[in-house]
């Protein structure tokens, strides 16, 4: 197995947003999807784009928990601050930022099944004393992290025998990364010691979930879809055709925007799914991938032929509503994650080839075939019930 790590390109936070407040950042959250480079009136916020006005890394979620976005730090000041500032003061503390900044740590894994990488990736950094957020989508795997523990997470990139290719700028790893030299330590260790493996790990994550009355739980009738915006290059590029207008444009050449970089068709439909306030919509943006989305089922037919991906698949998230946990509780991906494959059987019932995760703000989903679902929560509901 090939792995190749790499941190993208700037800070970002987390906003944790209640759903009855979701209403009044509608504006704000589209603003950040349908960003508009070359106005100098964004000239701060446009820090956090590319040259042709992508975003290095974006994350909009919609769940039954809450509304999670993650986005650049430039952006979380200049849009989403000032919102937040103009709301009665018994509203506004209701919103959450995260007080730290945030690294992503963009992940692409070769002969890999998706429970695997969930815990390969997560284990050695929750071992290491690292809180994560973790956030599967169609192309890739991304890790969010303190960025005072880039370090950190460096020691344990090399620990699992990960070399920085120079070439790719990245952490790449020629083997298996079960091969490990030894454990880093941080520069900064945790008030808490972290755990010294798995097993302590997983049982230190369900005394947490537990002493915090967090139950599992899943919503009637949500079935999810993992799809992807298609390619740009297999659209057709309307801006390079001739004119047919009978008035002159200048030069005969268009200024590009940034709606010459995206499928319209998409963003339309995204924005029709989100004034709806959709009960479940993931949208991550990262600038090497096409828009990934994992969408209910629902509001397939919204979208049309703009999606590609297995739009017959039938996923149910497990619900673990965190919001009376710290954001810098560490082990909660992976020692879930991990009791899951361990107790279900991964060779056996296939669970470890399907299994993915979504990490927002202040809820964590374990995303699983309808049948598996059922399965796990039999196996999480005994871990966490007091009786």
């Amino acid at each position: 197995m090939n792995a190749q790590i790499s941190f993208l390109d700037g800070t970002f936070r987390l906003i944790h947003i209640p759903l009855n407040l979701y209403p009044n950042f509608l504006q704000p959250i589209l603003q950040v999807l349908l960003p508009q480079g070359g106005d100098d009136s964004l000239a701060h916020e446009a820090e956090g784009l590319s040259i042709d006005n992508k975003h290095g890394f974006l994350n909009i979620s919609i769940t039954p928990v809450e509304c999670s976005v993650v986005c650049h730090s430039n952006w979380v000041k200049n849009i989403f601050e000032p919102i937040i500032k103009r709301l009665p003061p018994h509203l506004s503390k209701t919103v959450t930022i995260s007080k730290d900044d945030y690294l992503v740590l963009s992940v692409i894994a070769a002969g890999m099944d998706a429970g695997s990488r969930v815990m390969d990736l997560t284990s050695p950094l929750a071992l290491a004393g690292v809180p994560i957020f973790f956030i599967t989508t169609y192309y890739s795997d991304f890790i969010l992290v303190p960025s005072k523990d880039r370090q950190t997470v460096v020691q344990v990139l090399l620990a699992r025998n990960f070399e920085f290719d120079k070439d790719e700028s990245a952490y790449v790893s020629p083997s298996a990364m079960s091969h490990v030299r030894g454990r880093s330590q941080s520069s900064e260790p945790p008030s808490t010691p972290p755990p010294s493996n798995v097993a302590e790990l997983q049982v230190r994550t369900f005394e947490l979930l537990k002493k915090r009355n967090v139950v599992p739980y899943v919503c009637p009738d949500l079935s999810l879809v993992q799809c992807s915006g298609r390619d740009l290059s297999q659209l057709v590029d309307y801006s390079r055709r001739p004119t047919l207008s009978r008035h002159p444009s200048g030069n005969g050449h268009h200024r590009r925007s940034w709606l010459d970089n995206v499928d319209t068709k998409l963003y339309t439909s995204l924005i029709s799914v989100l004034a709806k306030q959709p009960r479940f919509l993931s949208i991550t943006l990262a600038q090497e991938d096409p828009p990934s989305l994992l969408l209910d089922k629902e509001y397939l037919g919204v979208f049309g032929d703009s999606l590609v991906g297995d739009t017959e698949g039938d996923l149910v998230p497990i619900f673990l509503d965190l919001v009376d946990l710290p954001l810098e509780a560490t082990g909660i991906v992976s020692g879930v994650a991990g009791k899951l494959i361990q107790e279900m059987g991964m060779d056996e019932t296939g669970i470890s080839s399907e299994l993915s995760y979504l990490s927002t703000a202040r809820a964590g989903a374990v995303i699983l075939s309808s049948k598996q679902s059922i399965n796990a929560l039999e196996v999480l509901k005994p871990l966490l019930s007091k009786e």
